[in-house]
């Protein structure tokens, strides 16, 4: 513990502008669920490897890192669980596609270069400067994913033409900066705080049975109030909340949102965010879907074979003209002719 407090000040407190690089190694393709696990200095937020680190703190002079492992948790034995088949067309609920999407158990430790002394994380030894900056990297959007985002999203969001003039209404509505519900149901995810109003509802219904139960949207079709914000992504960087214009139908941006957000008495400085934004979740879906969900991934097939089932050897580029054949050939009145 000596040796960190006599390095602490070489460990800097993130500032939401930063990018802090803890998913993957800056030289390599280590990331935490590799061998070593992942190194983050605590000074410039940069990512190394196991057999990259020591070459870090040789060229920064930088000691104290935050050691990042993920182990994948073992699968149940489910073979004495009889299968069922689901009855609904939906993703993670009662009757639906089961979840399939392996889980991982997640390790923080300090370590002090160059002899890699290591300290336990969390701990209420660990001066509180380091236990801070440690709790904002776990928390903070991880720089690849803020590229990847913004990749996705290339088009900047337009300023919605209601943020300007939109009046807010004098109710004393002071929406407290925890523990928010819809006040509709009982959903307590995926919440969307009306600008006007200060009505806390649930978000759309999601063709994969999750989100919400469209009450957000009933209020505006009722109301007229254009603009909303989702309550977990609200944090010290604004930017980063999802702000919601139902008249122009997308997200927007808000330029005076703490304004706005004042008036409700929330202060986004204290907030963390929780969940992601609308445009997060369309990434993740299409780049994190699971096919296994719908398909009977690890069962035993009968392996069938013959005119009708052979396909076509792939030749490294010949996979989607294969497939139009197979189309072809399985089509009556083309193999009639």
């Amino acid at each position: 513990m000596d040796l960190l407090r006599a390095n602490l000040h070489k460990v800097r407190i993130p500032e939401p502008t930063n990018r802090i690089h803890k998913d993957e190694c800056c030289v390599s393709f280590d990331t935490p669920r590799s061998e070593g696990g992942l190194y983050v200095d605590m000074n410039s937020f940069l990512g190394f490897g196991r057999e990259h680190v020591a070459w870090n703190f040789e060229k920064s002079e930088n000691p104290v890192y935050l050691h990042i492992v993920q182990r994948r948790k073992p699968e149940p034995d489910e073979t004495d669980r009889p299968l069922k088949k689901p009855t609904l067309l939906a993703i993670g609920v009662e009757g639906g596609f089961g979840e399939q999407e392996p889980e991982y158990d997640v390790t923080y430790e300090i370590v002090i270069l160059p002899e890699f002394v290591s300290l336990p994380f969390p701990s209420v030894d660990l001066p509180e400067k380091v236990r801070l900056a440690v709790d904002k990297v776990i928390l903070a959007e991880s720089a690849d994913r803020k590229q990847q985002l913004a990749s996705w999203v290339a088009d900047k969001k337009i300023i919605s033409a209601h943020a300007m003039d939109l009046q807010q209404l004098d109710n004393g509505v002071i929406v407290p900066p925890t523990g928010w519900k819809c006040s509709k149901c009982d959903k307590t995810e995926n919440l969307w705080l009306n600008l006007t109003d200060g009505m806390i509802l649930c978000g759309r219904w999601v063709w994969d049975g999750t989100g919400g139960n469209n009450h957000a949207v009933e209020h505006y079709q009722q109301t007229k109030y254009p603009l909303a914000v989702k309550l977990g992504t609200i944090s010290a960087d604004l930017e980063g909340a999802d702000v919601y214009s139902y008249p122009e139908d997308d997200s927007v941006e808000d330029p005076i949102l703490a304004q706005h957000l004042s008036h409700f008495g929330i202060d986004f400085s204290s907030l963390q965010k929780t969940e992601m934004t609308t445009a997060e979740r369309e990434l993740d879906h299409n780049t994190n879907f699971d096919w296994n969900r719908i398909q009977e991934s690890g069962k035993d097939a009968e392996p069938l074979y013959g005119p009708g089932y052979t396909g076509l050897v792939n030749l490294g580029n010949s996979c989607y003209m294969a497939s139009v054949m197979q189309v072809m050939f399985s089509t009556h009145p083309f193999i009639s002719r």
